[in-house]
């Protein structure tokens, strides 16, 4: 999808994009939006079951988790499309491929932005989901199926949290977990005092990005557009 910087113009290929929708989908787009956030989001190591990160993505969308972040290292990150059911489409990714420390930096990024990043998995002093605080912009961390988060991620995250649990079996699957942390927090949010909205430009931006997805051929008219308006 085309980006554009410049606000003005933005706003004005909006009105324009705004012509070939219906009413209704309008009214669709800004409600999803109304409820977006990116007060939490997620980051996933190294998944490589098709299934897991479709999951991931899916619940992501249905809890109005506007972003996610995709760590890279020996497994390639790629959509299950029958299990996310388009999902992605409206959620904002953000790739760290195979490199040197992508984790350190991913999180590094997230400090960043003002994110206290979450290790999920258990640790001593058995900080449940329930004790995190929702004032703080809060990011999770998900690893891999088979060994977990890396040792990478453990040092740099600023805490370890877990869910809790009854039963025998130690852990949730990957694509649980989040679900449950992601419904979790996002109910504590939604009946909370915190601005967890986002701010007016971030909703004009996607609201840009949804309508050039919600349009056939968005460039074409786009690039009409910029022509006879330069």
């Amino acid at each position: 999808m085309m980006q554009i910087e410049d606000s003005e113009k933005r706003r004005a290929l909006i009105a324009h994009l705004e012509q070939f929708v219906t009413d209704t989908r309008k009214e669709r787009l800004e409600e999803v939006l109304a409820n977006r956030t990116r007060h939490v989001t997620v980051v996933l190591e190294d998944l490589y079951q098709t299934q897991n990160i479709s999951a991931v993505m899916r619940s992501c969308e249905c809890y109005g988790i506007q972003d996610a972040y995709i760590v890279e290292n020996r497994n390639e990150f790629e959509i299950h499309k029958d299990i996310s059911m388009g999902a992605d489409k409206w959620l904002t990714l953000h790739h760290y491929p195979h490199a040197e420390h992508n984790m350190k930096q991913c999180i590094d990024d997230l400090h960043a932005k003002g994110y206290t990043v979450v290790a999920t998995l258990p640790d001593e002093k058995k900080t449940t989901i329930q004790d995190l605080p929702i004032d703080r912009k809060t990011a999770f961390l998900f690893g891999t199926e088979l060994t977990g988060l890396s040792e990478e991620a453990v040092q740099y995250a600023d805490c370890n949290a877990l869910i809790p649990m009854y039963g025998f079996t130690e852990s949730f699957n990957i694509s649980n977990s989040a679900a449950i942390i992601l419904s979790h927090f996002s109910e504590r949010l939604r009946h909370s005092d915190v601005d967890w909205h986002l701010s007016e430009e971030e909703r004009e931006v996607l609201y840009f990005d949804w309508l050039q997805k919600s349009v056939r051929d968005p460039e074409g008219i786009i690039r009409h557009y910029l022509a006879t308006h330069p």
